[in-house]
């Protein structure tokens, strides 16, 4: 029996999770605004009497430290440009105060001083918060706003509760190559289209989510704060500077089981406290590569944030290398915390001039940076947090978690990254305050899939020197976790001597001396573990995968250094397509070596030109096949079809071995298993600038070619344009041929294309 389809809310509607999982209700806000009642106080620009300073909305909008203990800030979404172009009055000389004349400005555009919305209904079960966020739309801002991408997957997965309303009809037909201008939208009827403007008004970041002021919910949207290293240098706090998250939602798989939660997080929606001198926006063309490639990853099998939506903000200009237009990306994940936010409460010794006490800005840089003191309390909450409610350990009371917890966030990134280096994935900006401590790939800036094969590929053009080249990855994540045994070495250290977990206030009467002599033993006795636990669960994963993608069944301990490392070798060679020749070796057969061109021939390719036409054997048409994938000319045909060969003998061989277990029909029971872990299709370089360029010229059109490259990225291994084909007829059909050439390498200049870090 079926299970029920769940029940639909609008997103102001959507249950939320119980007190005890509301991540703003468990960590510590920004204690310069504490409370969500006088967060919106303050974006109104009223007095808030029981806060010291004087505030207004831009003490949200200003980089700042936020002081040791704080987690996070409540931030509302503001995408405007930055600075902003604040008009003044005809008669400005009859401003006294400017800088008041400046909040009142900020305030009108505040979106928690417009007309709200009615409350959305009662508490939907016990325990839970329940559906009462108000709908907030500034006073003073408007643009246009347009969907131009809704992720199916993203929404099947995290979200099926979510009502989009005809969402999905009004993005149009997915299409290569038709242009569809003619057709006609078949829109939903009136609560429909309501639904569907209420998801691009609060995804947009024109409107806010939040409680009614009469409510003891205490629910606003807020941003993380984090620290980190970049490229392996202390950059202090960080911080989530364009993102802002709305909202977490239990799945409705489990409505008695809360423990799985989506939140919803805006990329792009304007300034926060740690923007620096940034100016929070996302543009177009960042934004499209992230709202692909995380669904893109998740149909790979690899861990990954997702993708709900994608809104252009056409009339918003942001100024990078060029002038580029704004959007805003919508993205969901159980959690959205890094190991910077550990970082941020324990950072390493940095040098006086970084240093920053509580109330201190004076050691604050010229763009906003510096960094706070050790808060090792701060450090205990944000522990237990994660701990229990974002990785659900199975932790017992006073049980010590701190090692614990270490190691099950080394292992699931271990995983992941195993998870790149099996499929050519290269993230580009590995930083600490980059790595998930769920293991989800996060923060998709210039990624970049493998085309031919090179383990020294660098995608990120900033990163001269290859700190985070695909070779390197799995180095630069073990260096991730030692920073974040360094951020808990203290507490790990505390509990071993302690033999429990650590209470409230547990450093605070200690010295820098003891606390110094903690965390040297929790370093000492976790380190190896560590590096151990991390390094063999990395090459294990790395290791089934690769039996996966080459179809062996069983594991046998000379693999890699017989099967895996020599085809990659191989393929490094002789300039091959890292994704096209596995994708190709599932249609090898053993009995292909059987043929009387490998035993007369030496090499199928003995010549320096391919043998074609009716003559070729099977054997040489494979071969064929297989050295075809490269954008290159291959330097000596012969002797890369006779390394070929001396691969595929060893190859055979190990497939035979494996015959028994496949049973019946062995080959084709291969064959099938390696296509459906084998992409077809890739999300390389190429496709996604010609996406955006699509989308850029012509949002219409564009968004069709975008949401048919999201079903491509989420099907990869389908059999796009025809594959089984060998050619196409003349008078195939024209979205038949647009998929194949979709499926191909694309231009020879755009091979290793690298991306900068700016979006």
């Amino acid at each position: 029996m079926s299970a029920e389809p769940p029940q639909k809310f609008t997103i102001s509607k959507l249950p939320l999770p119980p007190t005890s999982h509301v991540l703003t209700h468990k960590l510590t806000p920004d204690n310069r605004v504490p409370t969500v009642d006088a967060f919106r106080k303050v974006l109104r620009n009223e007095k808030v009497p029981e806060l010291e300073d004087k505030t207004g909305p831009s003490i949200q909008r200003r980089a700042r430290l936020l002081d040791p203990p704080c987690h996070f800030a409540y931030v509302a979404p503001l995408p405007l440009g930055f600075p902003y172009e604040i008009t003044p009055p005809e008669n400005e000389e009859e401003i006294e105060d400017k800088g008041a004349w400046v909040e009142k400005w900020l305030a009108d555009r505040e979106a928690v001083n417009g007309t709200a919305a009615e409350p959305n209904g009662d508490a939907n079960g016990a325990g839970h918060l329940g559906s009462r966020l108000r709908i907030y739309y500034p006073k003073n801002r408007d643009q246009p706003r347009e969907l131009i991408g809704l992720s199916e997957t993203g929404l099947r997965d995290c979200l099926p509760h979510l009502d989009v309303g005809d969402a999905f009809a009004v993005l149009g037909t997915p299409t290569l190559a038709h242009s569809f201008e003619d057709e006609e939208i078949q829109e939903g009827d009136e609560a429909q289209k309501n639904a569907r403007q209420e998801l691009i008004d609060i995804v947009s970041g024109h409107a806010t989510l939040m409680s009614d002021e009469n409510s003891d919910m205490n629910y606003a949207p807020w941003s993380l704060r984090y620290s980190g290293h970049q490229f392996g240098s202390w950059a202090g706090q960080l911080g989530d500077g364009r993102a802002i998250s709305l909202l977490a939602t239990p799945h409705p798989a489990s409505p008695n089981q809360p423990d799985l939660s989506y939140e919803l997080q805006l990329k792009g929606a304007g300034r926060t406290p740690f923007s620096r001198s940034a100016d929070g926006l996302a543009v177009l063309r960042s934004s499209v590569r992230e709202f692909l490639c995380s669904e893109a990853m998740h149909a790979l099998r690899i861990p990954t944030t997702r993708s709900l939506s994608l809104v252009s903000l056409p009339a918003l200009s942001v100024y990078r290398e060029r002038v580029e237009t704004a959007s805003v990306l919508c993205r969901v994940a159980p959690s959205f915390l890094r190991i910077g936010s550990f970082e941020a409460l324990n950072p390493p010794k940095v040098p006086p001039k970084m240093t920053s006490t509580a109330n201190n800005l004076t050691g604050m840089f010229f763009f906003g940076g510096g960094q706070q003191k050790a808060d090792y309390d701060a450090l205990r909450i944000l522990g237990e947090w994660v701990a229990k409610k974002v990785l659900f350990m199975d932790v017992k009371e006073n049980e010590a978690w701190g090692k614990k917890m270490l190691l099950e966030i080394a292992r699931r990134n271990a995983r992941m990254v195993a998870g790149w280096q099996a499929y050519g994935f290269m993230h580009g900006v590995i930083n600490t305050d980059n790595v998930s401590v769920l293991g989800l790939t996060i923060d998709y800036g210039p990624y970049a899939f493998m085309d031919v094969f090179d383990p020294f590929h660098i995608c990120n053009h900033s990163d001269e020197e290859g700190r985070y080249s695909y070779q390197n990855q799995p180095s630069m994540i073990l260096f991730a976790m030692r920073s974040l045994l360094n951020a808990l070495a203290p507490l790990i250290g505390a509990e071993a001597e302690l033999g429990k977990a650590v209470g409230p206030q547990w450093a605070s009467e200690k010295s820098s001396d003891e606390i110094a002599a903690w965390a040297e033993k929790g370093v000492e006795d976790v380190q190896d573990e560590l590096q151990q636990e991390f390094q063999q669960i990395c090459a294990e994963e790395y290791g089934r995968l690769m039996h996966q993608r080459l179809g062996l069944k069983g594991q046998e301990p000379t693999d890699e250094a017989e099967i895996v490392r020599p085809l990659l070798d191989l393929i490094k060679n002789h300039k091959l397509d890292f994704h096209s020749v596995f994708r190709k070796l599932a249609y090898f057969r053993p009995s292909l070596l059987e043929s009387s061109a490998h035993v007369d021939g030496e090499a199928a390719g003995s010549s320096s030109e391919p043998n074609t036409g009716a003559t070729q054997s099977p054997l040489e048409k494979f071969l064929s096949a297989v050295l075809s994938q490269t954008p290159y000319e291959l330097l000596d045909r012969a002797q890369a079809a006779k390394d070929v060969l001396t691969w595929l003998d060893k190859y055979a061989e190990r497939l035979e071995r494996d015959t028994a277990q496949w049973g019946e029909d062995a080959d084709a029971k291969r064959q099938e298993a390696m296509l459906s872990v084998n992409p077809r299709f890739i999300l390389r370089q190429w496709v996604l600038e010609e996406v955006i360029k699509k989308c850029e010229q012509d949002v219409d059109s564009g968004k069709r070619v975008l949401r048919k490259v999201l079903q491509m990225a989420c099907s990869p291994y389908e059999k796009w344009g025809a594959e089984d084909q060998v050619e196409l007829s003349d008078d195939v059909d024209k979205e038949v041929a647009e998929e194949r050439r979709y499926c191909g390498m694309g231009e020879r200049k755009m091979l290793g294309f690298q991306c900068s870090c700016s979006s």
